[in-house]
C-alpha cells in the first residue's frame, strides 16, 4: 500500500484545515485564530505545529511586539503538494491551479509605514491585473520612495520614480473593497474605513531596515508578487 501523500497527512484532521481555510484570507496571530475557531489556545498551538513542520504554515515574529507571532500560509507550497496528492493517485487528477478570470470592480488600499512596500504593492497590483482593480497606497509615516524599491520596480519593468508617498490620512472617508495592511505597526493603528471592506494583512518586514540593501527589496518584491497572484484569484470570485 502507497503511504499517504504529505498533503493529506498534514491536513488530514478538521481543525487543521479549519486553520488553513482561515490563514488563507489573512496572516493571523495565535489568539486571533482561537478566536475565530472557538478553540483552546494549546490545541490551536499544536495544530500550527503540525502544520509548521509539514512547511504549510510559516511564521515570523511581530515588528510592532516581538511577543507576538503571525503565522502565513504558504500557498505555493500548498498547491504544489495538493498536485503531488492528485498525481500519486493517478496522472489524470494531477492538479493544474487556473489562470485567474477577469477580476470584477473593485479597489484595493495597500498600507504600510513608511510606504516602500504599499508603493511596491500598488504597482505591482496594477500591473499584474491590467489595470482592472484600482490600487493606492499609503503609509502611516510616509517618506520619499526608496531608491531601492524604484531599482526593484525597475527591474521587472515597473516605474516608481514618479510615485508620491501618501499618509493614510487622505484616504479617510474613502469606499474600498479591500484594505491590505502589510506592516505589523500599522495594522495596530489601521482606521476604519466605510463600507465594511475586507480587512487583510500580510506580515512583511521592513527591506529598509534589513542589513543586506536591495537584495531585501528584490525579496519584498517577490513574496508581494507571489501574494497578488494569489489574491487575484480571490478578487475573481467576489
Amino acid at each position: 500500500m502507497a503511504e499517504l501523500p504529505p498533503f493529506l497527512q498534514a491536513v488530514a484532521h478538521p481543525l487543521r484545515w479549519r486553520l488553513l481555510g482561515e490563514l488563507s484570507r489573512s496572516d493571523r496571530q495565535v489568539r486571533e485564530l482561537t478566536a475565530l475557531l472557538g478553540e483552546q489556545q494549546s490545541l490551536v498551538s499544536y495544530h500550527l505545529g503540525h502544520l509548521r513542520r509539514a512547511e504549510l504554515v510559516r511564521s515570523r515574529r511581530s515588528a510592532a511586539d516581538a511577543r507576538d507571532i503571525y503565522y502565513r500560509l504558504d500557498l505555493t507550497r500548498c498547491g504544489a503538494q495538493l498536485a503531488a496528492a492528485g498525481g500519486a493517485l493517478h496522472p489524470a487528477l494531477r492538479y493544474v491551479a487556473p489562470r485567474p478570470a477577469a477580476p470584477g470592480p473593485t479597489s484595493v488600499l495597500f498600507l504600510t509605514g513608511n510606504s516602500s512596500r504599499s508603493q511596491m504593492a500598488e504597482a505591482l497590483l496594477r500591473d499584474r491585473s491590467h489595470g482592472t482593480i484600482a490600487a493606492h497606497s499609503a503609509g502611516s509615516r510616509p517618506k520619499p520612495v526608496h531608491p531601492d524599491a524604484i531599482a526593484a520596480m525597475a527591474a521587472r519593468g515597473l516605474d516608481l520614480s514618479t510615485a508620491r508617498p501618501k499618509h493614510l490620512d487622505e484616504f479617510a472617508g474613502r469606499h474600498f473593497g479591500h484594505v491590505i495592511t502589510l506592516c505589523d505597526r500599522v495594522r495596530e493603528v489601521c482606521p476604519e474605513f466605510p463600507g465594511h471592506p475586507d480587512k487583510i494583512h500580510w506580515s512583511m518586514p521592513d527591506p529598509s531596515a534589513e542589513p543586506d540593501g536591495r537584495p531585501a527589496f528584490d525579496r519584498a518584491a517577490g513574496e508581494i508578487a507571489e501574494r497578488l497572484d494569489h489574491f487575484l484569484h480571490t478578487c475573481a470570485t467576489t
